[in-house]
């Protein structure tokens, strides 16, 4: 999980049995690009606020293990999203899609060439 998350969001994933990193325990930030790898490495999906990440996965093509970006959504919804997230489209994220998700919306791009 990107640090622009509340580390709240990282206790309740982790509540729901999901193994996460929380850049925010990290000793020092290094960077939407090493997050991006460092998560890639480590077959995490990333949580993230920022449209960076897409952009860097779509437009450069940068590896991915699938991001979800939320938006438009109260901070102490996080983590209760996030694990919805997961449930659902768990298998989608996997396969390397973005998902996006807003109040009442959730939008997804599979990966190119899925």
């Amino acid at each position: 999980m990107d640090s622009c998350l509340s580390g709240d969001a990282a206790t309740d994933l982790r509540a729901a049995g999901h193994d996460a990193a929380w850049t925010g325990d990290w000793p020092k930030d290094p960077g939407d690009d090493e997050i991006l790898v460092r998560a890639h490495a480590e077959g995490r999906v990333l949580v993230t606020l920022d449209k960076d990440f897409g952009e860097k996965a779509v437009v450069r093509g940068t590896p991915h293990s699938g991001i979800v970006r939320l938006t438009g959504l109260r901070s102490a919804d996080h983590g209760r999203v996030c694990v919805a997230v997961l449930e659902r489209y768990g298998s989608e994220l996997v396969s390397g899609a973005l998902v996006t998700v807003e109040p009442g919306r959730v939008r997804i791009r599979p990966r190119e060439g899925a």
